[in-house]
């Protein structure tokens, strides 16, 4: 159906009062795209205008998104016909609750350079094609960053999902208060507020989500340059020693860490500080301290001609490889306060319901003997019969309410074994095995410096917990295994890397076999 109503864009000659303004919303399930609309038909009503809401219901690479469609027109006493459904290069005003909603908005059509304000989230949601990915497969923020910019007459982004979070609302009141931020329609900021308050749920909440974002987005909307728009503020500036609380010790031991990462190299200190971050809330500042010692053997062997790629690269996976998936791990992640408000807040769960958790576990031998002292652990895996025996007994699917006191305290309970994992057998596994691939990644540095680069981003191949990380493993150990077929190649680097993504991309290892049979075949 088309708007019989002249727009500003499609007839010069149309009244200003005449005007029909065109908002789209995109949405996926249980982000609130729903209230938003009624939010918003509610403001433009609340100042003398005739609105029309509608939305039209798709399946995404999620949970399903949803076109919420509003048209809107001042109330002149004719009674305007409005269209059903957004059309390509005829939106005023697009909001998108999540990155690539928006930059579908773009591929659609909806979103034009002489006309469309676009408002986003920039937090992300992955879909299932960049879940299934072995390897990474998430697409690229920046990328439609840059192609928003371009294509639309304003843009304005920032991450309104953390401001409802903070603010225990959810991401619509945000949405709105971007909306009304931006200054794209011509209606007051008490009069948004006032549709907020008539919901009468959870307003003071919606009500500082709506205050935060409508600062940030005023901030953003008068900015001078263009190109400050969407910018974020980097990771190292949003986190400081300030945030760490605790006794005085604790926050002495962090500002040391701190002051570490301050004195490395410039190129290095976001990703160490990330990495930091990640290794001291995995287990505590000691192995913070641990984490810094081990860079520091990459920084020395480092410089700018090389632009510190080694050092970067190792920031990233020695805060992965020292933070390895254990059962403690998994059970202090899912007793979590933080994870209780994440579900709650994913599944829709109403204030003063209910909610059962339900976890799901199947601990190997090999998981019940990492938990146990070094000592221990190993006399029993050294014994088979022994082992086989406890195997029988603890190799089956287990089922953990969490909502319960006794399936919650049990959780808890291995969670709080973090204080002594440095002696138990798992860790001393692991500590062995990142020894040994990042003192084969600094040997190569002198002679082949890509080489060594490439050795640690091979890191990424392990990941996940139990049988998922025995088979990272596998993979891992078979790419390096061609490392002394390929020393002294000047293109060793370009085969590792081709290696690792042939390991990445194919589940079954299929690949990377005929990536390791044209590797024997090159001398």
């Amino acid at each position: 159906m088309l708007d019989a109503v002249p727009s500003s864009r499609s007839k010069a000659g149309a009244r200003e009062d005449e005007r029909v303004i065109k908002l789209a919303v995109l949405a996926v399930g249980g982000q609130g795209g729903g209230v938003l609309a009624d939010w918003i038909t509610d403001v433009a009503e609340r100042n003398g205008y005739v609105a029309q809401s509608t939305s039209v219901a798709g399946v995404a690479q999620r949970t399903g998104a949803t076109i919420y469609y509003v048209e809107m027109a001042r109330d002149t006493g004719r009674l305007p016909v409005f269209a059903l459904s957004p059309s390509q290069g005829d939106v005023d005003i697009l909001i998108a609750a999540e990155l690539m909603e928006a930059g579908r908005a773009i591929i659609r059509g909806f979103v034009t350079p002489e006309r469309t304000t676009l408002i986003a989230s920039s937090h992300r949601i992955a879909a299932v094609s960049e879940k299934i990915e072995p390897g990474d497969g998430r697409a690229s923020s920046p990328k439609v960053h840059a192609t928003a910019e371009a294509a639309a007459k304003r843009f304005i982004a920032f991450d309104m999902e953390k401001i409802a979070a903070d603010n225990g609302s959810m991401i619509s009141a945000s949405l709105l208060g971007a909306l009304a931020g931006s200054d794209a329609l011509p209606f007051t900021r008490e009069s948004y507020e006032q549709a907020v308050s008539a919901g009468g749920r959870g307003v003071k909440a919606s009500l500082a989500a709506f205050g935060a974002s409508f600062d940030r987005a005023r901030g953003i909307a008068n900015a001078p340059a263009p190109g400050e728009k969407a910018a974020e503020p980097k990771a190292a500036e949003t986190g400081s020693a300030a945030k760490v609380s605790g006794p005085e010790s604790l926050l002495k031991g962090w500002q040391a860490l701190a002051a570490r990462v301050a004195a490395l190299p410039a190129p290095v200190r976001d990703m160490a500080l990330r990495g930091l971050r990640k290794v001291v809330d995995y287990q505590d500042i000691a192995y913070g301290g641990e984490y810094l010692d081990r860079l520091d053997r990459a920084v020395v062997l480092d410089n700018a001609g090389h632009d510190y790629a080694l050092s970067i690269a190792a920031a990233k996976h020695l805060a992965n490889a020292m933070c390895y998936d254990d059962m403690i791990r998994v059970a202090d992640l899912k007793t979590r306060s933080t994870r209780d408000k994440r579900v709650r807040r994913e599944v829709g769960v109403k204030h003063g319901s209910i909610l059962q958790v339900t976890e799901y576990f199947h601990p190997r031998i090999e998981e019940f003997c990492g938990t146990l002292p070094a000592g221990l652990g190993s006399y029993i895996e050294a014994r088979p019969k022994l082992a086989a025996f406890l195997d029988r007994r603890i190799n089956h699917g287990r089922r953990i309410r969490t909502d319960s006191f006794a399936g919650f305290a049990a959780l808890w309970f291995i969670g709080g074994l973090r204080r002594w994992r440095r002696r138990l057998l798992r860790h001393k596994v692991e500590t062995a095995h990142l020894e040994r691939w990042y003192a084969l990644a600094l040997g190569h540095v002198r002679e082949d410096y890509a080489l060594a680069t490439e050795i640690l981003n091979c890191r990424r191949l392990i990941k996940g917990y139990s049988d998922t990380h025995v088979r990272a493993q596998s993979k891992f150990d078979r790419v390096l295994s061609a490392l002394d077929l390929l020393k002294g190649r000047a293109d060793a680097a370009d085969w590792i890397r081709r290696l690792r993504e042939a390991a990445l991309k194919d589940e079954k290892g299929e690949m990377l076999d005929g990536a390791l049979k044209t590797v024997a075949t090159l001398r």
